[in-house]
Parts: C-alpha cells; structure tokens; sequence
C-alpha cells in the first residue's frame, strides 16, 4: 500500500493490524513501514534476544571445550602498561 493510500485508508490499515494483519507501506515502489500489533513486536523482539543468547552460550561452551593455546602471552609488565593506558584514556573523557 502507498502512503497515499494509507493516509486515506488509516481507520481500514487499523482494524486489519488489530485483526492480526500486517500492512507494509511503500514508497516509490519500496517497503519504507510496516504496521504491526505492539505484542507481535515484543515477541519478535524476544525471539531476536534468546536466539542471541543461545548464540553466545554455544559460543562460550566451544570456548570452554578448546582451552587455552599454548602460544606466548604478554608479559605482567606489558599487561599493566595497557591496563595504564586504558585507565588515562577513560579519565580524559
């Protein structure tokens, strides 16, 4: 639907997203918005959110499988001059 067509025709668009509908609004041919039911977008919302975190679960657990490499790491001294270049730079914002 354009948005001439939805300016004219809100009370319809309206009644169709309470009935459960979605109503995409275009613009020189292209989706620009779509009118949905507030609870419909909180569960989308949801879904997005547990689909990240299971994400980052799996993603932690092959952490944990892996281990740690046994590749050098940095020094104490080097870990406590980046930690002291952090720590300026967060005091000069």
């Amino acid at each position: 639907m354009t948005v001439s067509q939805a300016r004219a025709a809100l009370p319809h668009i309206l009644d169709q997203v309470l009935a459960g509908e979605e109503v995409t609004i275009t613009r020189h041919g292209e989706a620009v918005a779509v009118v949905v039911r507030p609870d419909s977008l909180r569960v989308r919302r949801a879904d997005r959110a547990l689909a990240d975190a299971e994400r980052v679960r799996d993603l932690l657990g092959r952490g944990r499988a892996a281990g740690l490499s046994d590749a050098p790491g940095i020094s104490d001294k080097r870990a406590e001059h980046l930690v002291a270049e952090l720590a300026a730079a967060r005091s000069a914002r």
